[in-house]
């Protein structure tokens, strides 16, 4: 008998660095260095509809061998594989745990009646933060528990960190290339700063994989980029604290309000990097505002440039707090999040 069956997007044979993707492969890296990868069947979900027959098949297989089904469906698998799992398990009898990527799930159950009572057979739901625990409770869910975003990093030491910073600022994106993480946002603040001052006050990177069908958009997009802006492709999960090390902010302009615990932030910590992020729903879970980061006012691209501006004319702001983020960073290694998970599958 199997310990874990995982259900997920693992996109095998491609390089997909969304987040789902990313949170699926860990999660089930994590879990083969415990178990044992004899342990451990993987089922991919890439492909979807397509491949939905060939996936159903193997998902009913696993039921037969494994102890434990740990699905990590988005917003169209969540409607396939919650009901399947419940129906498949009147015969075996397995424990059932549903992972959660992101923070959408509240605000998609809300006229969902049928699948929110579906989810109630379900041993565990699996959240990020615990706003997200607080509205699916709110929704007469019990059966949640906190399991934070999480990622296997070298954390930087103390000794490690830039004590001086003048201009032009280092600053970066490390997101998703799309409209609705603000980047645009972020672009048309850099470019105002340095007209209005006439000086290059900051320099900004953007970082990461451009979202399929907003290419032509970001073609656009970068044609308006002065010298000072750059796009720097993709980096590889391993040599992200590496690259992010050397700048002297993060911004997270995101527009998706139900983010759950973003992992360009969990990289950003673990190379002492404070973070400016608009404040999305779970904002203060996961960024401790004055400390880790600062926050501004949700699509306030007017407060996004005058917190720029600020900091700016007192950098010291930013470096005082880069020791916080290394700190912060180690609430968010494997060891520390996945005890519940662990305990409930009896790993």
């Amino acid at each position: 008998m199997k310990k874990v069956c995982i259900v997920g997007h693992f996109g095998f044979g491609e390089n997909l660095l969304n987040g789902q993707t990313v949170k699926t492969k860990n999660i089930t890296y994590e879990l083969e260095k415990l178990c044992g990868k004899d342990n451990v069947i993987k089922i991919d979900t890439h492909g979807g509809i397509k491949k939905l027959f060939n996936i159903i098949l193997k998902i009913f297989k696993a039921f037969k061998y494994s102890e434990n089904i740990i699905i990590l469906p988005a917003h169209n698998g969540i409607n396939i594989f919650v009901p399947l799992c419940n129906v498949i398990n009147i015969f075996f009898r397995r424990k059932l745990h549903y992972i959660v990527i992101g923070g959408w799930l509240p605000a998609f159950l809300k006229k969902r009646g049928v699948l929110k009572f579906e989810l109630r057979y379900f041993n565990s739901i699996y959240v990020e933060t615990s706003t997200m625990k607080r509205a699916l409770v709110k929704l007469g869910l019990n059966n949640v528990e906190i399991l934070k975003n999480f990622k296997n990093l070298t954390i930087i030491s103390d000794t490690e960190l830039e004590s001086s910073y003048s201009k032009p600022y280092k600053i970066c994106t490390f997101s998703r290339v799309m409209r609705e993480k603000g980047i645009e946002d972020i672009v048309d603040a850099v470019i105002s700063i340095n007209k209005k001052n006439r000086d290059e006050i900051y320099r900004l990177d953007i970082y990461g994989q451009v979202e399929t069908g907003q290419e032509e958009w970001f073609e656009n997009l970068k044609k308006s980029f002065p010298e000072y802006i750059s796009y720097k492709g993709t980096v590889s999960f391993d040599k992200s604290v590496e690259v992010l090390k050397e700048y002297f902010l993060l911004v997270f302009p995101t527009r998706f309000f139900t983010e759950g615990i973003p992992g360009t932030i969990l990289d950003a910590y673990a190379a002492g990097v404070p973070v400016i992020s608009s404040r999305w729903e779970s904002f203060f879970d996961v960024v401790d505002d004055g400390y880790t980061g600062i926050g501004y006012e949700f699509g306030n691209k007017v407060e996004l440039e005058n917190l720029l501006e600020q900091i700016s004319n007192t950098p010291e702001i930013i470096v005082d707090k880069k020791c916080y983020c290394i700190r912060k960073a180690k609430e968010y290694v494997p060891e520390v999040v996945l005890h519940s998970l662990l305990e409930n599958c009896k790993i």
